[in-house]
């Protein structure tokens, strides 16, 4: 980054009026005798470029090089809810495992509770290298100014150089905030995570609706963060345990301007990412009634009905239901879709499934592609012969 400097000897009345003029956002302006520059800049540089030569200058900010050597380990934030831990933790514990080989540091694995025994063993038979536990009473319920005193320990204490958290609110409350303590790099809603051999940490992911895949790199700030979805990575398997529980001393100020009032349990609801089965609809449907028909077809197969972004802009579903890089990620045992061209914003949220069975019209759709099984034809002659089926099988006709 950098920031534009004023020289105030170089400038005169016409010069002031010229710049004052060539700002397309109003930003620069004459107050109290002196030029300044407002909170309306975009930094555009017309000023420099284009306005009179000197008088604005843009200067880059001095990068401050690190020692990357002083910073080990690739560590994963445990989330939980008290009684169980979140599964996007262990996808991560894969991920940090594989990071981790490429640069041949530990495995690290941080949890933050009032009972963090209870999680820690469940833990280390993933494979993590090194457990830190901060206990303590304050610490029963996720408090994002109490978490991240512990986080903020823990970094200055180990020095990790990377920290993973898990793309949940949790994880998109908490990490920011400890990103903003130590004025360090986060990329939120991660798809793909590479490592270079100098320790850099590759981050990807959607951006402008998932038209562009955006890879960013932090080479000058440790530790390097991102909030990863969940469904993106496999959870590894459970190995023997070799790993080391470390209990960190809470002796710093838990305060926090937040108070616990109550807790109210969420209405429970079935989230696509979680189902083993999934009907999925594309641009083909144009109707409630023809998705209808579709989630009769999810509903025999005991799945859910999930849809692409056309359909949720259309108003025909909750973007909760929705597949791809701006909706959920998702990898169940059996993914049916049905009208869908096959987009890369579509198909990098369900590349997790383990059977994808296809129907559609066009035989050069890109959906074949990515599936294990194909038919092509019109899904709408196909699906009711298939309804029909089933229910001869289940004998409900």
């Amino acid at each position: 980054m950098g920031k534009l400097v004023i020289n105030h000897d170089k400038l005169t009345p016409e010069k002031i009026e010229k710049l004052i003029n060539i700002c397309p956002f109003k930003a620069i302006e004459f107050t109290n005798g002196k030029l300044d520059i407002n909170s309306a800049c975009r930094m555009c540089k017309i000023c420099v470029r284009k306005g009179p030569e000197g008088c604005i200058e843009y200067v880059e900010d001095e990068v401050k090089e690190i020692d990357k050597n002083e910073w080990k380990g690739v560590t994963v934030f445990i989330e939980h809810d008290g009684n169980t831990i979140h599964p996007v933790s262990f996808e991560l514990i894969g991920k940090a495992k594989e990071l981790a080989d490429v640069i041949k540091h530990e495995v690290l694995a941080i949890i933050i509770s009032d009972k963090a025994d209870k999680f820690a063993q469940e833990v280390l038979e993933y494979g993590v290298d090194k457990v830190y536990v901060y206990e303590h009473q304050e610490l029963a319920h996720f408090n994002v100014e109490k978490y991240t005193a512990c986080m903020e320990d823990f970094i200055n204490k180990i020095k990790p150089t990377v920290i993973l958290y898990g793309g949940t609110a949790t994880g998109r409350s908490f990490a920011p905030r400890v990103a903003a303590r130590f004025r360090t790099g986060l990329t939120a809603d991660c798809t793909i995570l590479g490592m270079k051999e100098n320790t850099d940490l590759i981050q990807n992911r959607p951006a402008f609706g998932g038209n562009v895949m955006a890879s960013i790199v932090c080479p000058n700030t440790r530790p390097q963060m991102a909030t990863v979805r969940y469904k993106i990575f496999k959870m590894p398997e459970k190995v023997k345990p070799h790993g080391e529980l470390i209990k960190m001393n809470v002796d710093f100020d838990l305060s926090s301007s937040m108070r616990l009032i109550d807790i109210k349990a969420k209405a429970k609801e079935v989230d696509i990412s979680e189902a083993e089965v999934l009907v999925a609809c594309g641009r083909a449907f144009k109707t409630q009634e023809e998705l209808a028909m579709a989630e009769e077809l999810a509903e025999l197969l005991g799945g859910r009905l999930a849809v692409t972004r056309p359909l949720i802009e259309a108003g025909f579903a909750d973007a909760r239901q929705q597949i791809g890089l701006s909706g959920r990620t998702v990898a169940p045992k059996l993914l049916i879709n049905l009208g869908i061209s096959g987009a890369v914003q579509y198909t990098a949220g369900m590349i997790g499934a383990e059977v994808v069975f296809s129907i559609n019209k066009d035989k050069s759709a890109p959906i074949f592609d990515v599936s294990h099984y194909g038919l092509v034809g019109d899904v709408f002659e196909i699906v009711p012969e298939l309804i029909k089926s089933i229910k001869e099988m289940k004998g409900l006709q």
